[in-house]
């Protein structure tokens, strides 16, 4: 087991403090013990964000919660909100792999969802927040130029986790009960999607479902080599009366979000580099290879100053989406002791 640096405030006090987040690997050695945060005991539970996402913006059950950036944003410009966070972005993922349309729609490119019937699981969600900012950002479609459809992707139910406050004129039209955006696209009642993962009909072989980057990698590549991004989904959100009780904790629990991300790096690296492939990828050796030559050594950066240009252009697509009450500066997200992160 490993401990952060002991401050001379924590080491009076013990804080047994709730922590909830899903089972990504760069959290797993805080949740099983193997990095323990002097001055804390953590009592974690595992968890989807379809439920910890709502409850974060709602009843706020948890000390320490995996948090959607776009709701944080949100939040934070409409001055609501239980919770700071920490540069700790436990969740990234490029996009481009999620842009859908119907074969036979005259759809394209994405340039082509411009005045067309576009589905989204929620229109607030990050992966939307950021597919939205390509489209505006390479292909100069407005948010007001589409006519969105919200619910669930191909099974169950969604819905907004936060109101939306759009302009006059805009339309976020949720589907009836019991439909699927996956259905209404296929039936051509919508004719593209922005999809957080592929629709099941697409998985399952079914040739009306086309994606727009059919070499969705080689796209993502390259639109990193333009901007940088590897883009951030969510963070990690400390209550935010707990961080002024205790001001020694927002950094304590920083370092150790780090030093789990560490461990589970070293870890990747070491099966990659053993010789009796222990994941069960048969190519995992050439993702690697590609993955590093394109992102570099430091792939899966937290902190601050290094994510800068990226949370400010978060900022900037959330108010120009009609998300962010305000345009928030990158600043206002995050705990002041952890801004020279």
């Amino acid at each position: 087991m490993q401990d952060a640096a002991v401050s001379a405030e924590q080491s009076a006090e013990v804080l047994t403090l709730s922590l909830a987040t899903w089972d990504h690997d760069r959290v797993m050695a805080l949740h099983d013990g193997r990095i323990r945060v002097p001055g804390v005991t953590l009592a974690g539970t595992i968890a989807p964000t379809a439920q910890l996402f709502p409850a974060a913006v709602g009843p706020a059950p948890y000390d320490l919660t995996e948090m959607s950036i776009s709701s944080h944003v949100m939040q934070v410009s409409r001055g609501t909100g239980e919770y700071v966070a920490l540069p700790a972005f436990v969740s990234r993922a490029f996009r481009h792999s999620g842009f859908f349309a119907r074969a036979g729609s005259g759809i394209e490119s994405p340039a082509d969802f411009a005045g067309r019937r576009i589905g989204v699981p929620e229109y607030q969600m990050t992966a939307a927040l950021w597919m939205r900012g390509i489209l505006a950002d390479d292909y100069g479609v407005d948010p007001r130029d589409i006519h969105w459809r919200t619910g669930a992707l191909d099974a169950g139910t969604r819905r907004e986790r936060l109101a939306l406050d759009l302009p006059e004129g805009m339309v976020v039209e949720p589907v009836a009960e019991g439909e699927t955006l996956q259905d209404l696209l296929i039936t051509g009642e919508i004719d593209g999607l922005l999809a957080p993962k592929p629709p099941r009909a697409f998985l399952d072989g079914d040739t009306r479902l086309v994606r727009l980057f059919p070499d969705f990698e080689a796209a993502e590549r390259n639109w990193h080599a333009r901007t940088g991004f590897f883009p951030i989904m969510h963070v990690i959100g400390l209550r935010r009366s707990l961080a002024e009780a205790h001001p020694w904790l927002p950094r304590a629990l920083y370092d150790g979000f780090v030093q789990a991300r560490d461990l589970a790096l070293a870890r990747l690296r070491e099966v990659w580099l053993a010789n009796a492939n222990r994941l069960s990828l048969p190519w995992l050796g050439a993702c690697m290879e590609r993955m590093l030559a394109a992102l570099g050594p430091d792939w899966w950066s937290y902190g601050f100053s290094a994510n800068h240009a990226e949370l400010a252009a978060i900022c900037r697509y959330s108010a120009e989406q009609y998300l962010a009450a305000r345009t928030v500066e990158p600043e206002e997200l995050f705990h002041p002791s952890l801004l020279e992160t």
